[in-house]
């Protein structure tokens, strides 16, 4: 069985974004050649854990990180599932493998104060990339949207009437998300500059470059990031911090968690969780303010 099999059943049968599948793809092509190139082995479905145990072993004197060899390991382990689904294999090689310990990262969000500082008492240019700037981090911030999902944005998502947005998110999964009336104001103003660029290539989606072509990662990433360090000392400063702080700054509010997972597009609470920790924070410090056995 082909790679390429694999690799139209993840597009087509678990509906995994074009970006993923080829992160799996060229996850799985490093191993491929791992093999050929230092166990002299071109039938991957014979391979047994000690070949794949060589290989982690490469990556970790390569310099990668646990993170990203983990990420690899598990693209292998879907291949291997796959070829045990179809008979391509009779054991899953990665069966009783452990993944590598990977320290845990607190991803620091924007208070909101620093929110304040940059869509309050920012001046933005009164121009197409200006208005542009601001409305992507008004909808970062307001709707908790992922990178990826915000750049495959097209016009028909939004629905000024009932003032929500259609979000296409992982695997194909559909999420309705309220517009706050900020939002609507400058999305409206940024319509009118978007329409009247001299040239348009990718009509259908939402936010362009001055050239008329769809915005890109690089250019999202460059937004936040030149922005925010105008307002924020914190070293991360991407979408995903964004991302981050909508959801802390919810459940500090008292936004109940499963509300957020639904508007964060999260398949699990487990994973809107992770975001609780601030929102702790927050009610530790009610706490000692407001217990009488506290001593203040």
């Amino acid at each position: 069985m082909s790679l390429n099999a694999f690799l139209d059943y993840l597009l087509l049968e678990k509906k995994y974004s074009p970006l993923t599948v080829n992160a799996y793809a060229k996850d799985l092509q490093t191993f491929f050649e791992f093999l050929e190139n230092e166990c002299d082995l071109k039938d991957v479905n014979s391979v047994n854990y000690p070949e794949i145990r060589r290989w982690v072993v490469t990556l970790v004197e390569s310099g990668l990180s646990n993170r990203s060899i983990n990420r690899k390991v598990s693209a292998l382990n879907s291949y291997y599932k796959f070829q045990l689904k179809l008979g391509g294999v009779s054991v899953n090689p990665l069966a009783k493998h452990k993944a590598l310990k990977v320290k845990k990262t607190l991803q620091v969000p924007f208070s909101e104060t620093e929110m304040t500082s940059v869509l309050d008492n920012f001046d933005f240019a009164n121009d197409f990339e200006g208005l542009r700037d601001r409305l992507i981090i008004e909808l970062f911030y307001s709707t908790g949207i992922r990178r990826i999902e915000l750049i495959q944005l097209k016009i028909e998502d939004f629905n000024l009437e009932n003032k929500t947005l259609k979000v296409l998110g992982k695997r194909n999964k559909e999420r309705l998300v309220p517009l706050l009336p900020s939002v609507i104001n400058n999305l409206e103003l940024y319509l009118t500059e978007r329409n009247a660029l001299a040239n348009i290539t990718d009509f259908d989606f939402m936010f362009l470059t001055k050239k008329g072509v769809k915005i890109y990662e690089t250019l999202v990433y460059r937004i936040i990031n030149n922005y925010f360090s105008l307002a924020s000392s914190k070293v991360k400063k991407s979408p995903h911090i964004l991302r981050h702080s909508f959801a802390t700054h919810l459940l500090n509010q008292g936004a109940e968690l499963n509300a957020v997972k639904e508007l964060l597009g999260h398949s699990s609470l487990a994973s809107t969780q992770v975001y609780t920790h601030n929102s702790i924070s927050e009610l530790k410090k009610v706490y000692l303010n407001a217990h009488p056995r506290n001593n203040k």
